[in-house]
């Protein structure tokens, strides 16, 4: 699991909100709006398209954070709110109707990367955090 830290990091060379593609540098960092500010989570390249990442928020929460093949990067929480699992980073990505999900590698129930909202479940929804790319 990576750590966020909110330590000063390089001037701003591209920035992002949760589902929106940039170009980007070497070297470029995620980072994911917390309480207390930005937090950078990882490197730009430490993402896989398709593929998610666990990370701990300063305040001790846990997030998960996606790229998806077309570049975008998202962030939810991690916490499965079926099971209970902190595993949504380990879930598969997808779409539905032009809508990037991520399925939970539990019990497959969906949730929109840019709402939160579970696609299978209207009453149920998980946490969504901004995201930008420096």
């Amino acid at each position: 699991m990576t750590t966020a830290t909110t330590a000063a990091t390089a001037p701003a060379t591209t920035e992002a909100t949760t589902g929106t593609a940039t170009a980007v540098t070497a070297g470029a960092r995620v980072e994911v709006r917390a309480e207390s500010g930005w937090a950078a989570v990882c490197g730009l390249s430490d993402l896989v398209p398709g593929r998610g990442v666990a990370a701990l928020l300063p305040d001790g929460r846990q997030i998960a954070v996606f790229r998806d093949r077309a570049g975008r990067t998202y962030a939810v929480a991690n916490r499965d709110p079926f099971t209970g699992a902190c595993v949504l980073s380990r879930g598969l990505l997808g779409s539905a109707g032009g809508r990037a999900f991520v399925a939970s590698p539990l019990l497959k129930q969906r949730f929109d990367l840019v709402t939160g909202r579970c696609l299978d479940d209207d009453a149920v929804s998980v946490p969504v955090y901004a995201v930008r790319t420096r």
